[in-house]
């Protein structure tokens, strides 16, 4: 798990440096990624056969898990890979909200007051200044929190998949995702300029970044209680920040430093009642 969640904090550094288009790299991504998967579904003989209306659900849900890398890597490029990623991690709570939405669930209002503090830490991290203007990250904050929401979508079709490998939803995800892509991705390679620098980014993405780390977070999951899961889970964003600091030089404004800190901390208080709320 703490490898997993390593590698996941790197992902910025690798869409980054690829140069290429957003389209490309999630196109490139779902490809490399579905095959590297497919591979390991074939060597643990792994394979359900989903039925007509489960394959509805892997569609839609590999159209949310596109669209959600898309809005997240696209945030890279206007606000610091640092607090895109933070700020990404608002997901339980918008997940909260379209389950009180579409699924009828009423809202724990005890935990509405983390939910309200995330928003404050939102709208810090995005440069808010007080006044009626941000700084250019809130484009990035925007995109991040649309990434956020996409994902909570993602999950919540694929909780109906019950009966299939958690890997074999992935991969095929990920191949709904390379052909809704296929014609986009094609006209952006024709100006894309892969160099060995780029190629590297994207492989290292796919083979290492998608589907081994896929892998290692489907064993981690097997293995490990969920209050360990949800604590190194803040690896992740951790990493991010690091990444930032050391590769990138960037430094986050004193206020931005506030809003991340205080997302984390409403997280962390979010998921410590989920937790304290649990049967024992």
């Amino acid at each position: 798990m703490v490898l997993a969640m390593a590698l996941s904090g790197t992902i910025g550094l690798l869409v980054v440096e690829s140069g290429l288009p957003v389209l490309l790299v999630v196109w490139l991504r779902c490809l490399l990624g579905g095959l590297g998967l497919a591979a390991w579904l074939l060597c643990s003989r792994q394979w359900v056969a989903p039925t007509r209306r489960e394959w509805g659900w892997i569609v839609l849900g590999g159209a949310a898990l596109v669209g959600n890398w898309l809005a997240l890597f696209s945030a890279y490029h206007y606000s610091s890979i640092a607090v895109a990623t933070v700020v990404y991690h608002v997901q339980p709570f918008l997940l909260l909200v379209l389950v009180a939405l579409f699924q009828g669930q009423a809202l724990p209002l005890r935990r509405l007051p983390w939910l309200v503090l995330a928003l404050v830490g939102v709208a810090l991290s995005s440069g808010f200044d007080g006044g009626l203007a941000a700084t250019t990250s809130w484009p990035g904050v925007v995109l991040a929190l649309l990434a956020a929401s996409l994902y909570a979508v993602a999950t919540l079709l694929t909780q109906r998949l019950q009966r299939i490998p958690a890997a074999q939803i992935a991969m095929l995800q990920m191949a709904v995702g390379g052909l809704l892509l296929a014609g986009p991705a094609w006209l952006e390679g024709g100006t894309a300029d892969f160099t060995a620098r780029a190629w590297t980014a994207v492989l290292v993405l796919g083979l290492v970044h998608t589907a081994c780390m896929y892998t290692l977070m489907y064993a981690a999951f097997q293995r490990l209680p969920a209050q360990a899961i949800a604590g190194l889970s803040f690896i992740y964003p951790a990493m991010a920040l690091l990444v930032d600091l050391l590769w990138f030089g960037v430094r986050p404004a004193p206020a931005q430093w506030l809003g991340m800190a205080v997302i984390l901390g409403a997280v962390w208080g979010w998921r410590r009642g989920a937790k304290s709320n649990q049967p024992k």
